[in-house]
């Protein structure tokens, strides 16, 4: 039973029973952190990683890399597509010629060109999660699952402050096509290390005609439950943290500390000036807003940089599909079964390149770039062969992921795909094995082990193995 002293009418610190009880409903807002069971966090193994942070700049829809950082200009008709290569600032690395900006900092990244894996199409677990097998519903998320990336960042989080370890922007994956896809959540971890999520309300300069002449998302990531309820001050909702912190220690007795966690969480999202401020994209500079872009990929990254200077361990930048809300304003996405080469010329590549581009100068100008590993990763890639609508479909058995910054010797290739970016030449690369360089990266021992939701101690990692050639 819980008991509070004062006035059966007023709290001692001058709430009101009703403000107690609306106090104690803020934990309502744990559903942003989740409010499960789980253990306490093992203590870590720690290998040198160079990085602090990572952000994750994830093309959602099975992004076509042999238009990117794998071409094939010498492959058949039907298969080698529309784009030239041009050489970029690492010697013997060609990128597409629609990605003149990313050419500049090829000698920052690594480009592993052999990713494969066998779980299904659209299926974000293997990428985020390492996880190898095929779900029965894309938009299927279950406790029992493995534990994504960035929630093993906010497991071992041992120093929790105003800000989450992890962080995944603009919106729950999937938002933008009604669907809750499984991927970026806590798992049999627990869902108090699912991550904060932001919330978007995305727009355009003009209507899509239809799905497949996609318009520029334009908009910027929110904090939910942004404003306070009418009435309510910061200070006044400070009194009633305080409150709240001596409520605590009575639930305390109750549960395994999730819901204080939660709890706290919620309650900082609303109280705190740096959270609040780190979201802020209206009070950056033209030039600043300018050079990532100004749309809601290009300021979703640069919130992801003020994020990881600020200390957050994973951020997640989505480029989502938007095929259903506000209705097809980004309706292919990276999803390019019709006009692939119309839609990589006219939104996804220029856009993206401008905001990779964008995030790289910054990071660098800052003094960031040393510490923070960049990622740029897909679901899945897509088929060599062009299909009758001039697209490429689903792809899973070979794609590339880009790796800069922290910890990545610049100008690496690692793997090779045959003549038509269809299969594995040499050297195969699983997601888990790219899960294991990010966390090898980020200083995290790979070879940890976690509970599972039975107890049983299972690797991060799973059976992931660091691609030690890309490392510096």
């Amino acid at each position: 039973m819980l008991t509070m002293l004062g006035s059966p009418r007023r709290c001692c610190d001058g709430l009101t029973r009703r403000e107690t009880l609306q106090a104690g409903g803020l934990a309502m807002l744990g559903g942003l952190f989740g409010l499960p069971h789980v253990s306490a966090a093992p203590e870590s193994k720690r290998r040198p990683g160079k990085a602090k942070s990572v952000i994750v700049l994830y093309l959602l829809g099975g992004a076509p890399t042999q238009d990117m950082f794998d071409l094939k200009p010498e492959a058949p008709g039907g298969v080698g597509g529309e784009f030239k290569p041009i050489a970029s600032t690492a010697p013997g690395i060609d990128v597409c010629e629609l990605l003149p900006k990313s050419a500049n900092w090829m000698h920052k990244s690594a480009i592993v060109r052999t990713v494969n894996h066998k779980a299904g199409c659209h299926n974000p677990m293997p990428s985020l999660t390492g996880y190898p097998e095929p779900l029965p519903s894309i938009g299927v998320v279950q406790d029992s699952l493995p534990p994504s990336m960035g929630s093993v960042c906010e497991f071992l989080n041992e120093g929790r402050g105003d800000f989450p370890a992890y962080v995944h922007m603009p919106c729950m994956l999937g938002w933008g096509q009604h669907i809750r896809r499984a991927g970026p959540y806590g798992g049999f971890l627990g869902r108090q290390y699912d991550p904060l999520f932001t919330e978007c309300q995305p727009t355009s300069a003009k209507p899509s005609p239809d799905t497949y002449h996609p318009q520029v998302v334009l908009g910027a990531p929110q904090l939910p439950a942004a404003k306070l309820p009418p009435g309510i001050t910061l200070d006044r909702l400070n009194k009633r943290r305080r409150l709240t912190t001596q409520i605590d220690d009575a639930l305390r007795k109750f549960d395994d500390g999730e819901f204080s966690r939660a709890q706290e969480g919620a309650l900082t999202l609303l109280t705190s000036k740096s959270v609040r401020a780190a979201f802020d994209v209206e009070s950056e500079t033209d030039e600043l807003r300018d050079r990532y872009g100004r749309t809601l990929f290009g300021n979703s990254a640069l919130i992801g940089r003020k994020l990881v200077e600020r200390g957050v361990q994973f951020v997640n930048v989505t480029w989502d599909i938007f095929w259903t809300r506000p209705g097809k304003l980004d309706g292919a996405g990276w999803d390019t079964h019709q006009r692939n080469f119309g839609i990589l010329k006219e939104t996804l590549l220029p856009n993206y390149d401008h905001t990779f581009a964008g995030l790289m100068e910054d990071l660098t100008v800052r003094g960031l770039l040393d510490e923070t590993l960049v990622v740029v990763m897909s679901d899945m890639g897509r088929t060599p062969k062009i299909n009758k609508n001039g697209g490429r479909d689903h792809w899973t058995f070979c794609y590339s992921v880009l790796f800069a910054g922290a910890g990545i010797q610049g100008g690496a290739v690692y793997g090779s795909s045959d003549d038509q970016a269809a299969y594995v030449k040499d050297k195969p690369v699983s997601p888990a094995d790219i899960c294991a360089t990010i966390y090898a990266c980020l200083g995290i021992d790979p070879e940890l082990q976690i509970p599972d939701s039975t107890g049983q101690p299972v690797r991060i990692s799973l059976d992931g193995q660091v691609i030690e050639e890309i490392l510096a």
